[in-house]
């Protein structure tokens, strides 16, 4: 019995309009700065739109979907209904109550900062109330895995934590380490000048405090895609799991690895010395492990499928997979946005080549396609394969499914593929408008005209999703339970360090004051950090 559903319908509906809305909003900045629209009157209401668009992107929509999928792994895995379901519920009303607050004040243009938290810009103090509910409400689901786990684990003495709960707990425990830089940094220094209490704020200070939480939060959205790629593509496609023990890794290795990585964002800030953003540069590379361990993990469980089903030979295995599949499909178009946007990356972390990209539609491109394709994708197939649980209703159009993820893929590759080009042209981010007629941005119109028609093929690959589940047919008997995917050695003992999380949470605070402490530390006791706010919007 799936005590929860309608908690987890509630966390998903509200997740995937919300979506679709800022799916729109994406679109008409992309329109109305581009060669086939005439300026808007007013720049201010394209600020407005992006803070709207990024505010929901980054925080609404992964938080209700990590905080939806965990609390139906919960029940799934540990086969006992949710403890603290009033919690949840109160959560998830903290949630809706601080997006509401926000999206108020976004759209009566009193909090048109960008998204981000970078001062001296300073939006209404109900912005930022609005994100520190929507935070609280996320450390309440935190609370309520982590009770649930040890609940389990007094049932279960000496039981091995089934894998999608081990992932689901890294990614809420490194959420709810991640979230303490941005929540010190508004509390403590965004709150106190939004509110007129002090005319000044250290900006420094600030800035590395958001870089605390503006990379590892990545991994934090990234923590559902994953658990769909080692516990419910395996059996989607009618195999098994290479490795239990690599998806442990991986997800152990994201605790450690996600947190002392921020300041790769700050390369252009002089508040930091060279030697913490080299620091800093040299850790991102150290991503790539856990994400190259799970390209081979997932790679191998896929070629165990085609083996069976006939395939011979170095490759003939990958023609005899089931690519009429929908999560096949959605797995290798994850991949490949995957592979691209860690491409781009490369370049991003790079402490000199940054420069050349630095707030530039580069940067852009590659997180569209690390957010909006590899994991937005997975997002789509965790809804496509509860949904039958979830509604009680009939398998869903395995066609229509097809089609929606081949528009999504489609629109995001003819999006992000021309924002690169015109990035190393010098096109910049977050602008309002160009003069396309100027000789120096005529050679980027067509690349600029080429990504509106990418984001519009998404707006449709959106608004099919949307339809595909809500037009779902109620089955007429029961569906049975969802079960996750097993490995191939089921019973191999799992070692005890990868059935629980001490050394890596211990690694993962460590490595994060030794990255972070002079910073903040040096950055704190400079007066000359403090700059005049310059508040957005009526107070």
């Amino acid at each position: 019995m799936f005590h929860a559903k309608r908690l987890v319908l509630a966390h998903f509906w509200v997740a995937f309009v919300a979506f679709f809305a800022a799916i729109v909003l994406g679109e008409w900045q992309m329109y109305v700065r581009s060669p086939l629209a005439t300026w808007v009157n007013n720049p201010e209401h394209y600020y407005r739109s992006v803070t709207a668009h990024g505010t929901v992107m980054a925080y609404v929509l992964p938080t209700l979907v990590a905080m939806g999928f965990g609390y139906a792994i919960t029940e799934i895995t540990l086969k006992r209904p949710l403890t603290g379901l009033r919690w949840a519920w109160a959560a998830f009303g903290l949630v809706i109550a601080g997006t509401l607050m926000a999206a108020v004040t976004m759209a009566t243009g009193n909090a048109s900062v960008l998204y981000t938290f970078y001062p001296p810009m300073l939006a209404n103090p109900f912005y930022y109330l609005g994100v520190v509910l929507v935070v609280v409400g996320s450390w309440i689901w935190v609370a309520l895995m982590s009770i649930n786990l040890y609940r389990w684990r007094q049932a279960n003495k000496g039981g091995t934590v089934p894998l999608a709960m081990y992932g689901n707990l890294a990614g809420a425990y490194l959420w709810a380490w991640t979230s303490i830089g941005a929540a010190v940094e508004i509390l403590v220094l965004i709150l106190p000048a939004s509110l007129g209490l002090t005319d000044t704020i250290n900006a420094g200070l600030a800035r590395v405090l958001f870089s605390w939480t503006l990379h590892a939060i990545v991994y934090f959205w990234l923590m559902p895609a994953y658990i769909v790629f080692y516990t419910m593509f395996p059996s989607a496609i009618g195999g098994r799991l290479y490795s239990d023990t690599m998806g442990r890794v991986a997800f152990a290795l994201f605790l450690v690895f996600s947190m002392p990585i921020g300041i790769h964002h700050l390369f252009g800030d002089p508040q930091v010395g060279a030697g913490f953003k080299f620091m800093h540069a040299a850790m991102t590379a150290m991503v790539s492990i856990p994400t190259l361990l799970t390209v081979f993990t997932i790679v191998a469980s896929a070629e165990i499928v085609g083996r069976l089903r006939g395939g011979r030979g170095v490759f003939g295995w990958v023609r005899a997979l089931p690519w009429g599949n929908p999560m096949m499909l959605a797995v290798t178009f994850a991949f490949v946005m995957l592979g691209f946007g860690g491409a781009g990356g490369i370049i991003n972390m790079s402490y000199q080549m940054n420069e050349t990209i630095h707030n530039t539609q580069w940067v852009t491109a590659h997180f569209h396609l690390i957010f909006g394709g590899a994991i937005v994708i997975m997002y789509f197939m965790i809804a496509y394969e509860l949904w039958p649980n979830l509604r009680n209703c009939l398998p869903l159009s395995a066609r229509l499914i097809k089609t929606q993820l081949s528009l999504w893929f489609a629109g995001m590759l003819i999006l992000t593929m021309p924002w690169h080009l015109v990035g190393l042209m010098g096109a910049p981010r977050r602008m309002a408008y160009y003069d396309y007629t100027h000789p120096a941005l005529q050679s980027q119109a067509l690349g600029v005209i080429l990504s509106v028609i990418g984001g519009l093929i998404l707006v449709v690959s959106a608004a099919l999703f949307i339809y595909i589940l809500a037009t779902a047919k109620k089955a007429s008997a029961p569906v049975p339970a969802y079960v996750f995917s097993r490995a191939v050695h089921p019973d191999a003992k799992t070692p005890k360090v990868l059935n629980e999380f001490r050394l890596w949470i211990a690694m993962m605070i460590a490595l994060t004051v030794v990255n972070y402490g002079y910073p903040v530390v040096q950055l704190a006791m400079t007066p000359q950090a403090y700059v005049p706010v310059i508040p957005i919007g009526a107070r």
